[in-house]
């Protein structure tokens, strides 16, 4: 299991950790360049992070549709499963649209429970062996990088499992957004690339080879930047991160020098 290094300032009440968490979540400015030093870092997780959870959303609800028309009608602890998960996921999803004091709200709730409905985490305990648990595993996991507990997000996305194109590179490549936001930049590059290259596909390939590329050029190996950028640039030239790619690749060179 990955763990991380406690470093810097923790709140100290529930104010603190509210305030922190409204502060990450409404920065605008991503990736601008490598000058802007450690507190960029906060950035990462914001960048796209909607657009990511929307799509994240949607695979859920077909995945779930397949499981309902596949295996729940033969097996009543999946649907049974299946039905706790409907408003923990309702919540997520509104946390999604939600900001502030509200967003940390709705993905608590849908960790924990509300109206008398399981959470994830009491879905993850109670139906352990079934499809729905594993995929509470993965949306706990988001719902924990979003609030703000990096080493919980990082345990439970490490205990997700799918061979599904899109989920499988998202927990991988959300790994390596929690250990940046814990500074180890190391770390996350490992699972960056991992994310890269485990699926390839036009969405989530070249956005972990460009976030791989960003934390190399961070750690000084910009022969491996320029590695992953050129990757960006031959094989997914159409991809919104290749409109970057001239920017860092310059770094990349210059930094080689």
């Amino acid at each position: 299991m990955a763990t991380y290094k406690k470093k810097g300032y923790k709140p100290s009440n529930k104010e603190e950790q509210q305030q922190q968490v409204e502060d990450e979540s409404t920065t605008a400015e991503v990736f601008n360049t490598l000058d802007e030093g450690a507190g960029r870092t906060e950035t990462w997780v914001a960048e796209n992070q909607k657009y990511i959870y929307i799509i994240v959303a949607v695979a859920i609800v077909a995945v779930l549709g397949y499981l309902g028309y596949e295996r729940f009608v033969s097996e009543p602890k999946q649907e049974e499963a299946a039905n706790e998960m409907a408003q923990a996921q309702n919540y997520f999803a509104s946390a999604l649209n939600a900001t502030g004091a509200e967003r940390d709200s709705l993905f608590t709730m849908s960790l924990n429970g509300g109206e008398g409905k399981y959470g994830f985490i009491d879905i993850i305990d109670n139906y352990g062996s079934t499809d729905a648990a594993n995929l509470a595993t993965y949306n706990a996991g988001f719902a924990y990088l979003n609030t703000g507990n990096y080493q919980e997000a990082i345990n439970y996305l490490e205990d997700f499992n799918s061979d599904d194109e899109v989920l499988a590179a998202l927990a991988t490549g959300g790994i390596g957004d929690a250990f940046m936001q814990l500074e180890q930049p190391e770390e996350a590059l490992g699972y960056y690339e991992k994310a890269a290259s485990m699926r390839s596909n036009e969405f989530t390939t070249p956005k972990f080879l460009l976030k791989a590329a960003i934390t190399a050029l961070e750690v000084g190996q910009p022969a491996d930047a320029e590695e992953h950028l050129q990757k960006i640039k031959d094989e997914y030239p159409e991809a919104p991160e290749a409109e970057q790619v001239p920017i860092y690749m310059g770094q990349a060179r210059a930094a080689k020098q």
